[in-house]
């Protein structure tokens, strides 16, 4: 029996899922779920797709917050999701800063590569939804169908032009959960 790739959606996760702040998000408290984000979750969920996150978070690289506070954050996300009857499957994240020049950090597409890696995942089928053009870079760098949210960076992204080729933009997680998986029922 041939092995069927797995469904898989990509998610940012300031800015996305969670408020955004130039000052990084630091600790749980900061934490705060966007509206409707956390349903979004649950719903992809319900339709058979597993969601993986993939985040920059230099706040580690640059001594803002430790992996105590990190791990203490995704532990109050997966909690507040799994309370709505959703699950993030996988948090991949890059705690390097930008002169650090790895391979994770987006706009490279090393860590979508890896969830498409682990996930068994179709690139062509694995959409990856951010609110920063290095979001939808990383994505497009592997042929993933790249959202843009308006929610977080996403407004000034949009303003800012230079989207890759076919990105589709949508006012927030929810509406994009609604909008992928109504045009995934065609």
């Amino acid at each position: 029996m041939p092995t069927s790739h797995k469904k898989v959606v990509v998610l940012d996760r300031d800015g996305v899922i969670n408020v955004d702040s130039e000052a990084f998000i630091k600790s749980p408290d900061e934490w705060v779920a966007l509206p409707g984000s956390l349903e979004a979750i649950a719903r992809l969920n319900q339709a058979g797709y597993r969601v993986a996150i993939a985040t920059n978070q230099s706040g580690i690289g640059r001594g803002l917050f430790d992996m105590n506070a990190l791990n203490a954050m995704h532990l109050k996300m997966h909690r507040m999701v799994a309370a709505v009857g959703g699950r993030i499957d996988a948090v991949f994240f890059c705690p390097h800063t930008a002169e650090d020049h790895c391979e994770c950090r987006k706009p490279k597409p090393g860590m979508l590569k890896m969830i498409a890696e682990r996930f068994e995942a179709d690139p062509d089928a694995t959409p990856t939804v951010g609110d920063s053009l290095r979001d939808l870079q990383a994505g497009a760098a592997l042929g993933f169908p790249t959202h843009l949210v308006l929610t977080g960076k996403g407004q000034k992204t949009l303003d800012a032009g230079g989207l890759p080729e076919g990105t589709k933009v949508h006012d927030d997680l929810r509406a994009f959960a609604l909008d992928f998986l109504s045009t995934e029922q065609d």
